[in-house]
């Protein structure tokens, strides 16, 4: 295994579209979706230490999540638990971790990824890391996984890529556009073409060439961070990071540094993935029984005259369900919400509508 690669798994989010069962004291990756006996957070580091060391897997979250990862995490040390003081987006926590990161190792080639996707093909994914992670090692770019769609979905950001590649010993294209969750027909049209993949927001990059592209790129963001690298991995990072933090901009790596810089490159990639985005995602990726419905656990979950349901409740919960097609039913901490799966949309509209009538109580 190469001592040089390293991941990054970023794990900050509050996981909003999965409330009640995620909620902003314990958000979505750290929660066991499919009653696997992992959550979200734990199989995305078993993956990774397939192709980093232990002790180069780096876990970047919100400070209030600190003990929930050391509880779900145990054999990271403190130092591999990055605790970031407020939500900033992606290109500060990735600038905060490159850096601490180089300053352990200036050799560095770091996998980014989120905590809470799933995959369905290991090895097709470590696959297409690696293969990232070696031309990465070798080459001064910026490379993302762009997933082969199979559908116009409007759920995902899309990257349009040339025939132009890397060097002939790759499948690594030129990105030439980035664009934004689209419209129907636009999804349409992309899937037509043939050059636009789904934007997995999975970046693989040698240490030197983004923090390079920080400078370039997001000067001040780069200054904020590097003026105090020396307190990186010693008992005086945590009050500099506090610091930092609140002089940062809220800004993701995308607009920040990849629709910018001019050395991004996309692998095309198809292992299964899913960014779990909505209790859709879910539905699609979770057993059914015969006549569509998919209920975690289902132990005591008793349905009749019903179909293409997702249910999760609780294992402890009795529940019959009878005359419903279509519907998501969730359950959790005492709280139930039923919705028709073709408006899960309006899931965000519930929690700030809770929100306004009981305040933070059920959030």
């Amino acid at each position: 295994m190469n001592k040089d690669y390293y991941a990054l798994i970023m794990a900050g989010g509050v996981g909003s579209r999965f409330w009640p069962v995620s909620r902003t004291e314990y958000p979505k990756q750290f929660i066991d979706f499919f009653g696997v006996g992992k959550t979200l957070i734990q199989s995305t580091y078993d993956r990774f230490l397939k192709i980093c060391l232990p002790e180069n897997i780096f876990i970047v979250t919100n400070e209030i999540y600190s003990d929930l990862v050391k509880e779900q995490l145990p054999q990271l040390s403190a130092n591999q638990i990055l605790a970031e003081p407020l939500l900033r987006n992606t290109a500060p926590c990735i600038a905060y971790g490159s850096l601490k990161i180089a300053e352990l190792n200036p050799n560095a080639t770091i996998v980014v990824a989120p905590s809470d996707h799933t995959i369905a093909n290991i090895d097709g994914f470590i696959e297409s890391i690696e293969q990232s992670l070696d031309a990465a090692s070798k080459n001064d770019c910026l490379i993302t996984l762009g997933i082969k769609p199979n559908r116009p979905d409007t759920g995902y950001g899309y990257i349009q890529h040339t025939d132009y590649v890397l060097n002939t010993d790759t499948d690594l294209h030129k990105v030439k556009t980035f664009t934004e969750k689209p419209n129907l027909e636009l999804a349409k049209s992309f899937l037509q073409s043939g050059d636009f993949l789904w934007n997995a927001g999975i970046f693989i990059w040698s240490a030197k060439a983004i923090l390079n592209a920080f400078e370039k790129h997001l000067p001040d963001m780069y200054e904020i961070f590097n003026i105090g690298r020396s307190e990186l991995n010693t008992e005086g990072e945590k009050a500099f990071i506090n610091n930092a933090y609140f002089q940062c901009t809220n800004i993701s790596i995308d607009f920040g540094i990849m629709e910018k810089a001019d050395n991004v490159y996309v692998l095309p990639s198809d292992f299964g993935w899913s960014d779990l985005g909505t209790w859709a995602s879910i539905y699609e990726m979770a057993e059914k029984d015969y006549v569509g419905n998919a209920v975690i656990p289902s132990e005591q979950v008793l349905m009749f005259d019903s179909s293409n349901c997702m249910v999760n409740v609780p294992k402890d919960k009795l529940v019959i369900l009878q005359g419903l097609h279509d519907y998501i039913v969730v359950e959790s901490n005492n709280m139930l919400m039923i919705c028709p799966r073709n408006e899960e949309q309006r899931v965000k509209e519930f929690v700030a509508e809770v929100k306004s009538r009981f305040g933070n109580k059920f959030i």
